[in-house]
């Protein structure tokens, strides 16, 4: 009878209720990110490999179109342009450092004002109207000859210079900003005050690395075979069409996103931590380390932000 008893106290509901208040307690993210209605993201219904694999697919889609173009451009600007290579050259250089410099763009942007998923979308845009201009470049030849040609073009070799040009930088400016959101949203999708999601955002950039990568391979050996052998219209158009299909993967997961919220400009924080810490040099470190946050919790005093983890390898 004390045995029976003793079960029957085991299984009483007000135990049962203690786990079903942990259960729900682990049934949003702990990170403070949100759903795409606003509201705090379900752990099981967003993120995880389902939506940071749709990421992924873009990245690999946008890097193989703008690897098509880089590893081939000088050859399309002597052959195509009649450019001497000292000007191709000198554009391919100016090219490049306009994706490079981009990055900075985009992510001073993202975390400022408008957010990642934003700015990839804008800076995505910007980069499938530049491929469709590089495409009416290669196009142009033919729809200026011919009796039916065109009257808009009264100059076609100069207005083919000049729309290729304005295309070339649009490609730039558009994959470099949308470069460093696709990735960190991709991360995003990963809760880190969750050990098991935590483990999976390390395999997520190997995955993105290695999507990158093989997108150059194909850009470096199919498309610039297509561009050499069959036309820079064909090249061209398979390019568009990838990068076209990985913005659409990429837009298509916006219900199982996770988004984090854009924390203001980081150069004003950058400038409170020096301020603080010539203000505190002198001062003991408490032992207890979450005395030197301001607020208990996961959340941080910074809106869209979390805690940083105290640590003491720079002590």
């Amino acid at each position: 009878m004390v045995m029976d008893s003793t079960d029957r106290f085991d299984k009483s509901p007000l135990l049962d209720g203690g786990s079903s208040s942990q259960e729900n307690s682990t049934e949003y993210t702990g990170d403070g990110s949100v759903c795409t209605s606003g509201h705090p993201a379900s752990r099981k219904h967003t993120g995880n490999w389902k939506a940071s694999s749709l990421t992924i697919v873009c990245s690999f889609c946008c890097y193989l179109a703008y690897s098509s173009i880089g590893k081939n451009l000088v050859s399309y600007l002597t052959k195509v342009l009649d450019e001497t290579n000292l000007d191709a050259a000198r554009h391919v250089a100016t090219w490049q450092g306009t994706s490079y410099l981009a990055p900075l763009v985009g992510a001073f942007v993202a975390d400022s004002y408008l957010g990642k998923y934003r700015t990839a979308l804008i800076s995505c845009t910007i980069f499938i109207m530049g491929m469709m201009m590089l495409l009416l470049s290669a196009a142009l030849p033919l729809i200026s000859a011919g009796p039916h040609a065109w009257t808009l073009w009264a100059d076609p070799i100069s207005s083919r210079y000049i729309i290729f040009l304005v295309g070339l930088y649009m490609v730039g400016l558009g994959y470099g900003a949308q470069s460093p959101c696709v990735t960190s949203f991709g991360a995003d999708q990963f809760d880190d005050t969750n050990e098991m999601e935590k483990t999976r955002k390390s395999s997520f950039f190997n995955w993105h690395y290695f999507s990158i990568n093989a997108g150059s391979l194909i850009a470096g050996t199919v498309i610039v075979w297509v561009q050499e052998h069959e036309g820079w219209l064909w090249g061209f158009t398979i390019s568009t069409l990838f990068v076209t299909l990985g913005i659409s993967v990429f837009f298509l997961g916006s219900i199982v996103y996770r988004f984090q919220k854009p924390g203001g400009s980081p150069l004003a924080r950058i400038w409170q931590v020096v301020v603080a810490a010539s203000r505190n040099f002198d001062k003991v470190l408490p032992c207890d380390s979450s005395a030197l946050y301001e607020f208990s919790g996961q959340g941080s005093a910074i809106e869209g932000s979390r805690k940083l983890e105290h640590t003491s390898g720079l002590e």
